[in-house]
């Protein structure tokens, strides 16, 4: 999309360098729902600058806040301001960062307090917290010899002079702790006291890189010149999937971190799954793992991935979108890798894209951000034919692998049979790979067994309960689950409507019933499944390391498995169900369908053997169908923009969600009538609704939606702010503002 430009009443605050002195008055932001900061007196012989974090009392109790910029009310008598318990010691946030969280207040419509929560996210990285007991060699007394063990001999042979904690040399050793202290009680271990949040390794920028090709020199060329230029500019690495479009930008890493001894750099990646094996393969490149941030982190690692990019010694971080919002000192490069995925889009708290906010971050702050797909948005692609954008093309896979051959399967010319959902040119296709010891994919984008069930004698849906979501029958588990909702209950022997016994009835597959056809069909293969609901964290990446190993003959798996991974003996990809996802109301399906399809079938043919995917489909004429058997994307976008471009959409337009819910139905259709009558008269917007949503009940809530469709030059936050001004709202009912929605449910 394109990141609408600051109006002109929201530029740049002047932060200042010059710190307060004791008892002055200062603003002070809260990690709160709260629109403004508030006016406190600093605290005898202390200062504090804009962006120093403070404990200071709010209601009733004392939290952590920062000092806010602006000119406190000096009308209100100091008698009546309250005092700042503590200036905290921590690295204050930087102007930039005070800077992008105002102007992501602004944008997405959400209190500055709440921005700067997901900031303070890790509040107990405001502390340092106690140091530690470690363990190094030490030097027994002479004359007193130490009987040997093998126990004690492996923890002798784990100790080095870096100092480790007990439990991490025990475990190392594969001892007790006990082991380890009985060594240091007999002085062969020494103790010293060591940081539980140790710096990240510095990177080394001597390592070499990959050997590129000349598309990918060129392209790396292109991007530090930005760099050396100290210039923002949006970049898009446009490449085919398995082209080394990393390698092209870790290169930019290189030279960013080597221009400023103190830059920072960021990469963004979509799925947390591609977080361990993303991090190695950086660790490799500049000889050190980079400081980790995603949700699958311990308390303690999220803490120290917090202070150490706060105290500016973290210089390379990977991480999910939330990462854009650590506390930065000198962020001078953002990458943002595979643009397009969805998974970009926060829909809880503070609703926001990272992608285009890391666009906006770069040009307000004035340095690079880099864009990387296989198969880049659309508003990213009319960026870059407008000018806005740069790109830099990779036609070619690495080292001369050629792109898979695409094919459609008429499931209604080649059923699969009753019962069945693999058709007989699929099930041919996976006997080839095994017969010559090649691995094959197949691929249905739907977790669980089947994705509804339903009584057979009444025609009762199993719904969550105070929520119009199907449940989702999960065999494995013998569960029914909501995956709106996270509701879950053992599936019932009786229809709880009209007490059939056993009439409840799977309906359509998921992923688990492909893979009791497939190991029906191939019992002497080994099988597996890759789905969010089959595999946490870490046995994804078992099944994806198995699976890079050859130990996996089929893996049947959802759009997990679509992004970045690789897999060198894998050479077919099987896509159940085309058609999934074609449907439906949202103005992006066709392009969020040829964007997976196209990810999913480039895992196929990556290295010497050459690829092959067949796609089943009852819609062989479908235009997204036809770009990918013909590898035409670019014409699948310029159709795609026509049609956009005529309705008035993104990114030829602006779009605004407001959503109302509520338990009290009544209340909130009078809220929505309130809301209808408020809307302000506005040349170039239109305002659709109110609409029930299409899952009108979730989670014991009713919802209710407008769409806000402005034209492209409109400040549509303006108008929105001006129309729920008018509306008073009650305390049952919640008002959600969604800027440029990508979900419509």
């Amino acid at each position: 999309m394109t990141v609408s430009k600051t109006p002109e009443d929201f530029s740049r605050l002047p932060l200042g360098d010059a710190p307060a002195g004791a008892g002055e008055r200062v603003k002070v932001l809260f990690p709160l729902p709260l629109f403004k900061a508030y006016d406190y007196l600093l605290p005898p012989g202390a200062t504090a600058r804009v962006g120093a974090f403070v404990k200071a009392p709010f209601g009733p109790r004392e939290v952590f806040g920062v000092v806010w910029h602006g000119l406190p009310d000096e009308a209100v008598p100091a008698a009546k301001l309250k005092t700042i318990a503590e200036v905290l010691s921590a690295p204050p946030l930087s102007a930039d960062l005070i800077d992008f969280i105002d102007w992501t207040a602004h944008y997405t419509m959400f209190p500055a307090g709440s921005v700067l929560r997901m900031v303070m996210r890790s509040g107990d990285g405001l502390a340092a917290p106690a140091r530690q007991t470690g363990y190094v060699l030490g030097a027994p007394p002479e004359g007193a010899p130490i009987r040997m063990t093998p126990q004690r001999q492996a923890v002798l042979d784990a100790a080095g002079a870096e100092p480790k904690s007990a439990s991490a040399l025990a475990a190392e050793a594969g001892v007790s702790d006990a082991v380890v202290r009985g060594l240091a009680k007999l002085g062969a271990l020494a103790r010293v006291e060591i940081d539980p949040d140790p710096p990240f390794a510095e990177p080394d920028l001597t390592r070499p890189g990959h050997d590129l090709s000349e598309d990918q020199q060129f392209a790396a060329e292109q991007l530090r010149r930005h760099i050396e230029n100290g210039q923002h500019a949006t970049t898009l690495i446009d490449g085919v999937t398995g082209s080394g479009k990393t390698e092209v930008y870790l290169e930019a890493v290189a030279a960013a971190l080597a221009r400023d001894a103190l830059a920072q750099v960021v990469i963004l990646i979509p799925e947390i799954a591609l977080t361990l094996p993303f991090l190695k393969r950086v660790a490799k490149r500049f000889g050190g793992e980079p400081a980790p941030w995603h949700s699958e982190l311990t308390s303690a690692a999220r803490r120290r991935t917090w202070r150490r990019v706060a105290d500016g010694s973290a210089r390379l971080v990977v991480g999910a979108r939330s990462a854009l919002f650590l506390p930065f000192q000198k962020l001078k490069l953002i990458i943002v890798d595979e643009e397009h995925d969805g998974a970009y889009k926060q829909g809880d708290g503070v609703i926001y894209h990272a992608r285009d906010l890391a666009v906006a971050r770069g040009a307000r702050a004035h340095f690079p951000v880099v864009l990387a797909s296989a198969t880049p948005s659309l508003e990213t692609v009319v960026n870059v034919d407008e000018g806005r954008y740069e790109a830099v093309g990779l036609a070619a896979r690495h080292a001369g692998a050629a792109m898979p051959d695409i094919a459609l399967v008429d499931m209604r010319s080649t059923p699969a049979g009753p019962g069945r959902w693999l058709s007989p040119p699929l099930v041919e296709a996976v006997n080839v790979r095994l017969s010559v010891d090649e691995q094959s994919l197949l691929f249905l984008n739907r977790r669980g067994y089947a994705p509804l069930t339903l009584c057979r004698r009444c025609g009762h849906k199993m719904t969550a309960p105070n929520s119009d979501t199907m449940l989702v029958e999960h065999r494995f588990e013998n569960r029914l689950v909501c995956h709106h909702t996270g509701f879950s209950m053992p599936k019932p022997k009786a229809c709880p409507a009209c007490n059939a016994v056993d009439g409840l009835a799977p309906c359509g597959p998921g992923v688990e019933r492909v893979a009791e056809e497939a190991r029906a069909r191939w019992p002497q293969a080994t099988i597996a499944i890759l789905s969010s609901d089959t595999a946490g964290a870490r046995a994804m990446r078992e099944i994806l390391d198995a699976m890079y190993d050859g130990a996996i003959d089929i893996l049947i798996a959802t759009q997990v498995v679509a992004k970045g991974h690789h897999f060198p003996n894998l050479t077919f990809v099987g896509v159940v169900d085309a058609d999934l996802g074609l449907s439906g109301g949202d103005l992006r399906a066709a392009e969020r369908t040829y964007q997976l399809l196209s990810q999913v079938t480039g895992r196929a043919g990556r290295e010497a053997k050459p690829g092959r995917a067949l796609l089943q489909t009852y819609q062989t004429k479908a235009p997204v169908l036809t770009a990918l058997v013909s590898g035409a994307r670019d014409e699948f976008l310029a159709a795609e923009a026509v049609s956009r471009r005529g309705l008035g959409f993104p990114p030829y337009g602006r779009l605004a969600a407001i959503i109302l819910r509520g338990q009290d139905e009544r209340a909130l259709q009078a809220c929505a009538q309130a809301h209808r009558a408020a809307i302000p008269a506005a040349d170039g917007i239109e305002v659709w609704g109110p609409a029930p949503a299409p899952i009108y009940r979730l989670r014991g809530e009713a919802r209710i939606r407008f769409l806000v469709k402005a034209q492209r030059n409109m400040d549509i936050q303006r108008f929105i702010k001006a129309w729920i001004g008018r509306v008073k709202m009650k305390a049952a009912i919640r008002r959600v503002v969604d800027i440029d929605p990508y979900s419509f449910l």
